[in-house]
């Protein structure tokens, strides 16, 4: 499988401070925390942030009618929610987070699936930006509203039937970026009222495993850990973890690969692990 151009995916902090007065460039600050990390991104963005970022926040811009975490809003939602934020057609979304690469890619997602074209993650994120000393700003940023037109890609999310179909049928494999302990069911999950462990069949490639100091790892340790977590990189792949957040960590390193058969679980680990109806198996893969 041929990587794919990590430049599609990818801007270094050197591109973005050349280009953060760029009129088609937009900053997104995507940071947000689970809540054992005892974080919280919203005011971690009011104290410092790069300039001319403006803050999106993944438990605002949702699903209001879906009790799960986060789950994907509706096209209007979304639409009126970017447009608050000054995003509109054409413009360029680089997309970062406090912890390097975590959140991003969730963010990232989600404006591909709705209809972004250019949209990339800062390699390094915040920590690299800071470690560089390069400017920061406790100012709000007040963009114009821009007209941004929603359109959502179903092929690229998946809900609780479809990975029960794909489980059942073993037509795609399913691939859980939650740690270890959690996926074995030997760690408690960090949101109350959900069982521990995983679902059957399902494959574990922790998205710690493809993160070295903030940044995307390289090529070949991303094969390498796909591989050590039993995945055949020629086949389809459903991406899951504890909300769809590091689920899209997954997502990001596939598609670096190459790989683009690809579906992310919207409801994942929040999702299978509180339905009373659902098998859960505790164990290693």
């Amino acid at each position: 499988m041929p990587a794919a151009d990590r430049s599609n995916h990818l801007v270094s902090t050197e591109w973005l401070a050349d280009h953060l007065e760029a009129p088609d460039v937009v900053v997104v600050d995507a940071s947000w925390y689970l809540p054992t990390m005892e974080r919280d991104g919203a005011a971690e963005y009011r104290a410092a942030h790069i300039p001319g970022a403006v803050h999106f926040d993944l438990d605002a811009v949702k699903d209001e009618s879906n009790p799960l975490p986060h789950m994907l809003p509706s096209p209007e939602v979304f639409s009126s929610a970017v447009r608050r934020l000054g995003i509109g057609d054409g413009m360029r979304i680089v997309v970062y987070d406090g912890l390097g690469l975590f959140a991003a890619p969730r963010v990232w997602w989600t404006f591909r699936i709705f209809g972004a074209r250019d949209v990339v993650i800062l390699d390094g994120g915040l920590p690299k930006w800071k470690t560089e000393g390069r400017l920061l700003t406790d100012e709000p940023t007040r963009r114009q509203p821009a007209h941004f037109t929603a359109r959502f890609d179903h092929g690229m999310v998946r809900d609780l039937e479809d990975v029960r179909r794909a489980l059942a049928a073993g037509s795609h494999q399913v691939v859980d970026a939650r740690p270890a302990a959690r996926f074995a069911g030997e760690a408690p999950e960090p949101r109350p009222g959900l069982r521990s462990g995983h679902m059957p069949g399902a494959l574990n490639v922790p998205y710690a495993n493809l993160v070295v100091d903030g940044r995307l790892a390289e090529p070949a340790a991303i094969a390498a850990a796909f591989s050590a977590g039993g995945v055949d990189l020629d086949r389809p792949i459903v991406t899951t973890c504890g909300s769809g957040v590091s689920a899209a960590v997954l997502w990001l390193a596939l598609e670096t690969l190459g790989h683009n058969r690809l579906g992310l679980y919207d409801g994942s680990w929040s999702e299978w692990g509180g339905h009373s109806e659902t098998e859960v198996v505790t164990g290693p893969a």
